[in-house]
């Protein structure tokens, strides 16, 4: 059998099982004996449960009617021109550069077809001249009232491409982006023959209009909030994944696949039709895409990443970010009348309204939160049910539920991750998903921030007072509940008991969540293995990177090499695509298992030199999780929370490599002592047997003489450790000198031994 097969038949059960508990909940548990309130709370809690299974039946239909949409392999010459929308709005010129300058290394067969446009509706002279520079159009907007959807209808009135790609400000495209998007807009064109290559058909068109749009992911090279406030960057993936990877991809199906304004391709026959891009919602592309797909063209969602931008950084951000698109995708059903609209199919029209419903995901939260609350701490009954009852209704539901998000989601999300993050963000959705529902719009477009930063302390706090009440109010129920109950009592107890801890957990993960965590660097550092070659004077030591960032990257070293920390140094950093020359400075340097890491900060480069730098950080297949880790625990993660928020995070700032040696020497005078440590321009010596003065060691190998001179530095003898600091005075003639590196190694080794089980015995 077939995994797929098994897939099917575990959906099956677990659409059996739900129906039947939604059915006995209707019939058999409402509380019409217990008042008003828990009549409501009762109803809402059904409905609640009711709107969630059948948001999660609609994705088990769309699951099992997956099909794989295989990228066409077309030829050189059938590539159309196309025109490149990069938006901005008030954006600074450094975020902007990457976008654009990442945008003029896109591949493709003719470059004379490719057309960048700079689309800023600020009219902003500063932009224009990034645009100069960049070598790529600038389209500056005067008095644009429609917010993006002006600034792009503008370019539309002044470009005339068959397609267009639109990037968001902080939206970085590798060099693949068009390779990867636009051949699909060639597939009805192509199939494939018996030998399963790719051949024209019979219409020899160099063009097809029936593609609406190609949508490829929306992906970012900085940690999430969620990833980064939990600490939880190697953990799990970015929380839009699920969305953009797996539940945009199943709608292609249904050809329901959602526009999200960037990394996309579009049609301008199509736009043209549905006469650009609409100005009356606050979410342009989600109604842009329904638009399209009214006039009945096929739009397509990709798995493959091509371009990544900026998650927002800050809490304020993020609630701004979501309560926007809530409200567009609000205002775009109302506006394209999407459940009566008869130019949509009936599958396309049922996946845009679970695109709406999800909206009321958040107040469901908060009942799913309250509900047991009620009851245990002020015995309001909402459900009227006994436990052999909840156990065999609602239990196979739940288990079975719970197996099928697992197989429906490929490891991107669980229920767990998607309940923490719906309780999270749930005080601050209901209250604008409310009043936008009954007609009080939002009509002022309000761009996300795209700069890294962060929330101050007193934000934090103030955010985590709703989850701090619930919380407390949680613990009182758990506390309430089980005092004074004893073995049958806490058993048959036991399914209210297992709510309350669950919400218990939530709210503590969104507590954490909403204390944030302190942003220490102003440039995103990235996950990167590069060749590096530093010179200074006339060496030159070679080695890779661990992450790049735009101020500076991390070299690593197998060994404890002398690098000056009181000059600049020359660098170069290369790939197969990329190759830059620019000059740096030692910030820091620190032992990590056994290697050496140096933090370099860029200090001078060139404009060509930048460019491509900016590519070695970018272009490239980013370090992100984009599974969950499966061994990770609820009780794991928060135990990792609160070990990374007690522990120290900031390096040790070090600019010399401290290689720790503890070496007895004799110097040439008799005295004796030890080195306990050493960074080429210092060395600390304890155990000292003479008088505290300048010292001379002479190593004597194989007939080669070299000297060491030693000379204490004032005020720097602690007399308390019998340690004593001394500067090296010929350090410069030591580093160059391939018999004291070669001794230094051996000292290095020795010290290693010494410290192991073996070396201790």
């Amino acid at each position: 059998m077939s995994n797929k097969q098994k897939q099917k038949i575990l959906f099956s059960v677990t659409f059996f099982f739900m129906t039947l508990y939604l059915i006995w909940r209707l019939f058999f548990t409402l509380p019409f004996q217990e008042g008003w309130f828990a009549i409501v709370m009762g109803i809402l809690l059904l409905a609640s449960e009711t709107a969630a299974t059948l948001g999660t039946f609609e994705l088990f239909w769309r699951k099992n009617k997956q099909e794989l949409i295989e990228k066409p392999m077309i030829l050189d010459e059938d590539y159309p021109n196309i025109d490149i929308f990069i938006a901005t709005h008030n954006e600074s010129t450094d975020l902007l550069y990457n976008t654009v300058n990442a945008s003029t290394f896109m591949k493709y067969p003719d470059q004379s077809k490719v057309h960048i446009y700079l689309c800023d509706d600020g009219n902003r002279e500063e932009v224009a001249t990034l645009a100069k520079n960049l070598g790529v159009h600038y389209l500056g907007v005067k008095d644009n009232q429609h917010a993006k959807s002006g600034n792009f209808n503008y370019a539309l009135s002044m470009t005339d491409s068959p397609l267009i790609v639109t990037f968001d400000a902080d939206m970085i495209p590798r060099n693949n982006f068009l390779m990867e998007s636009v051949p699909y807009f060639l597939l009805p064109k192509y199939k494939k023959d018996e030998n399963d290559n790719w051949i024209k058909g019979k219409d020899d068109a160099h063009y097809s209009e029936e593609i609406g749009f190609v949508q490829t992911p929306q992906s970012f090279y900085n940690p999430d909030l969620f990833q980064f406030n939990l600490f939880a960057e190697t953990t799990i993936p970015n929380e839009q994944d699920f969305f953009t990877k797996e539940i945009n991809v199943m709608r292609n199906s249904s050809n329901s696949a959602t526009y999200t304004g960037s990394n996309t391709v579009l049609s301008r026959k199509a736009l043209e039709e549905i006469g650009g891009f609409p100005t009356d919602t606050i979410t342009e592309d989600f109604e842009t895409g329904i638009l399209i797909q009214s006039k009945g063209y096929r739009t397509i969602a990709t798995t493959e990443v091509v371009a990544n931008g900026l998650a927002p950084t800050s809490i304020k951000n993020l609630i701004s970010q979501r309560v926007r698109w809530a409200r567009g995708v609000i205002q775009s059903v109302r506006n394209t009348r999407l459940p009566f609209n008869k130019e949509l199919t009936f599958s396309s029209r049922m996946s845009y309204m679970v695109s709406h419903s999800y909206w009321w995901s958040f107040a469901r939260r908060l009942i799913f939160t309250i509900s047991p609350i009620l009851f245990a701490l002020f015995n309001i009954r909402i459900a009227v049910c006994g436990f052999w009852d909840l156990l065999l209704f609602w239990g196979p539901s739940h288990l079975f539920y719970s197996l099928s998000m697992r197989s429906l989601s490929s490891a991107t999300r669980n229920q767990r991750w998607s309940q923490i993050i719906d309780t999270i963000l749930a005080p601050y959705m209901v209250i604008p998903v409310i009043l936008e529902s009954i007609g009080l719009k939002q009509m002022k477009f309000k761009v996300t921030e795209k700069e890294i930063e962060g929330d101050s302390f007193k934000q934090q706090v103030l955010y985590a007072i709703p989850h701090m009440i619930l919380l407390f109010l949680s613990i009182a129920a758990l506390i309430r509940f089980t005092v004074g109950k004893y073995g049958s009592e806490l058993f048959f107890g036991s399914i209210i008991l297992f709510w309350l801890v669950y919400n218990v957990i939530n709210l503590l993960y969104a507590v954490f969540f909403l204390l944030g965590r302190k942003i220490y660097r102003k440039s995103e550092r990235i996950s990167a293995s590069e060749t590096v070659q530093i010179k200074f004077e006339d060496r030159a030591i070679t080695g890779k990177t661990l992450n790049l960032s735009e101020g500076g990257f991390l070299l690593e070293l197998d060994r404890a090499e002398y690098i000056p920390d009181d000059e600049e140094i020359s660098i170069i950093i290369s790939n197969d695509e990329y190759h830059a020359e620019f000059e740096g400075e030692i910030r820091y340097v620190k032992e990590n298992e056994n290697r050496w890491l140096y933090g370099v900060k860029l200090t001078t480069i060139s404009d060509d030199d930048k460019r491509q730098y900016t590519q070695l950080i970018y272009d490239r297949h980013h370090s992100l999780p984009v599974k969950l880790d499966v061994w990770m625990t609820a009780i794991d993660d928060l135990i990792n929370n609160l070990s990374h928020r007690i522990e120290k995070q900031r390096p040790d700032m070090r600019t010399l490599a401290r290689i720790p040696l503890d070496k007895p020497i004799q110097f040439d005078d008799g005295t004796k002592g030890t080195i306990k440590d050493f960074n080429y321009k210092y060395v600390m010596l304890s155990n000292m047997n003479g008088s505290i003065d300048t010292k001379i060691y002479t190593l004597n190998v194989d007939n080669a003489i070299v000297e060491m001179i030693f000379e204490p530095v004032e005020g720097k003898s602690f007399s308390q450790k019998s340690e004593h600091l001394y500067a090296i005075k010929n350090h410069d003639y030591l580093v160059k000198n391939p018999v004291f590196i070669a001794t230094l190694d051996e000292w290095v080794t020795e010290y290693k031994t010494s410290l192991s089980p073996e070396g201790l015995s």
